[in-house]
């Protein structure tokens, strides 16, 4: 018995060695130059405020921030699956289409590179956020309504999770968007982390 009870132990404690040494899982954000940092240090950013307060929760998590100025949902697209080769993400967060709509790009091509990141991450186990974005008010209704509807649709068909606009709160308010009325400041970033956080904490768990 007394051997049992050994054995039953040392089979727990290397149990509880094996949990304690397990990797941290990864939130990869793809995202353009919201999601990177933009004419801010990059310490300030949203995404690097996400991995300091991911880092004090346990079991642990880690970011990757493959976010790319400039990038559209045609790049994001063919890079993603390099990404979810090497990192093997838990969690994507999509932080694409700004550029489409600022270049005023087809929103059926937007819709259809969003479908297929978010087809891609499923199919590699990962739970995927999409983050919208809002245009500027020239681009006119009809494009700026479209541009929603791309991504609550997208988010309804591929039951992803959706955050509606990430500058909720920021974009209109004076003083927290950098001069080209484009970019949040770097004291506005902790609100914009806010908006994300609210949605992505249910898909931690």
């Amino acid at each position: 018995m007394r051997r049992f009870l050994c054995c039953l132990v040392m089979l727990l404690g290397a149990v509880a060695g094996t949990a304690q040494a397990a990797p941290p899982k990864t939130v990869l954000v793809l995202g353009d130059s919201l999601s990177a940092a933009h004419n801010i240090p990059v310490e300030s950013g949203w995404v690097h405020l996400l991995g300091d307060r991911l880092a004090k929760m346990e079991p642990g998590w880690t970011v990757v921030n493959a976010s790319i100025s400039g990038e559209t949902s045609l790049s994001g697209r063919n890079r993603l699956p390099a990404l979810l080769e090497k990192y093997h993400p838990a969690v994507l967060v999509i932080e694409l289409g700004a550029n489409d709509g600022l270049r005023g790009l087809p929103l059926a091509q937007l819709r259809d590179n969003l479908t297929a990141m978010v087809a891609a991450a499923q199919q590699a186990k990962a739970r995927v956020l999409l983050l919208g974005i809002e245009l500027p008010v020239n681009y006119g209704p009809q494009y700026r309504d479209g541009l929603r509807a791309v991504y609550a649709d997208v988010a309804k068909d591929k039951k992803a999770a959706l955050l509606p606009f990430l500058l909720d709160g920021v974009a209109l308010k004076p003083g927290l968007m950098q001069e080209d009325g484009l970019h949040p400041v770097a004291s506005a970033q902790p609100q914009v982390l806010d908006n994300v956080w609210k949605a992505l904490t249910p898909l931690l768990h």
